[in-house]
């Protein structure tokens, strides 16, 4: 046989290999245990391709749901946000019905929680007016179809405590876009901002920093007649308020210092 043969030959038998499914014959219980147990031992993205054999193999059944449930799940953990997601609405759209909506919908609310959440507590060197908040609200919602849908879920006390972090969280990151445009001298600019966080938001910590803000904002423009109104409301709402007395919070850093 000649050279050039040879190589002709071993290059078709190598387009002939085939990789070897080990998971051929097994039943879907078994591969949903070996799903989880290479889940539990990390093997996080062999336990997800198990996840989307069982998929298929056991489709119209409760197992079935139970591994796209799991997929997520492993995918949230492996740090896939956007598969989960994409995971989580197609369960949601093809099971309206299903006993595990209420976990569905809270895993949905902990994928955006986790996924955006932790830009609140450290800030990038970025204008602060283009944070994304998206993935904030659309957590809150997830969490509310939890609250309001399964009062009585396992989920729901969490959810809910989730969902006031939440509302605080954007409360601040409002006051957070007012505080920096006020530093650089954009009054107008902070004005919106200040007033967006008070007229959205209610109880958040954050909206006495929000009424001192667009006090002092309007005292820079000149506008004592509404600079004097919000006094007015901040001195209602905040009697004892140390941004009256002494221009910051008292056990925060200034309050123009930026985080």
């Amino acid at each position: 046989m000649s050279l050039g043969l040879l190589v002709t030959v071993l290059a078709l038998q190598g387009c002939n290999t085939t990789p070897v499914d080990n998971t051929v014959g097994w039943s879907p219980n078994k591969l949903y245990s070996e799903a989880r147990d290479e889940r539990e031992a990390g093997n996080l993205e062999k336990a997800i391709g198990l996840y989307e054999k069982l998929e298929g193999r056991a489709a119209g059944t409760p197992l079935a749901q139970q591994a796209q449930l799991d997929k997520a799940y492993t995918q949230y953990k492996a740090g896939e946000q956007a598969q989960a997601l994409a995971t989580l609405d197609r369960f949601l759209r093809l099971h309206p019905a299903s006993p595990a909506l209420d976990y569905a919908y809270y895993l949905k609310g902990l994928v955006n929680f986790n996924d955006n959440l932790g830009l609140f507590g450290s800030l990038a060197q970025q204008d602060l007016s283009e944070r994304d908040q998206k993935a904030a609200k659309e957590s809150f919602e997830a969490f509310r179809e939890v609250v309001t849908r399964f009062p009585d879920s396992r989920y729901t006390p969490d959810a809910r405590a989730r969902m006031t972090y939440i509302v605080n969280s954007l409360a601040q990151s409002e006051v957070h876009v007012a505080r920096y445009y006020y530093q650089r001298g954009a009054y107008v600019a902070a004005i919106n901002r200040a007033q967006t966080a008070l007229t959205e938001f209610t109880d958040a910590p954050a909206l006495e920093e929000a009424l001192f803000i667009l006090m002092r904002s309007y005292d820079a423009l000149g506008m004592t007649q509404l600079r004097d109104d919000a006094r007015r409301v901040m001195v209602a709402s905040y009697p004892d308020s140390d941004y009256l007395r002494l221009g910051h919070k008292r056990t925060d850093e200034p309050w123009w210092k930026v985080w």
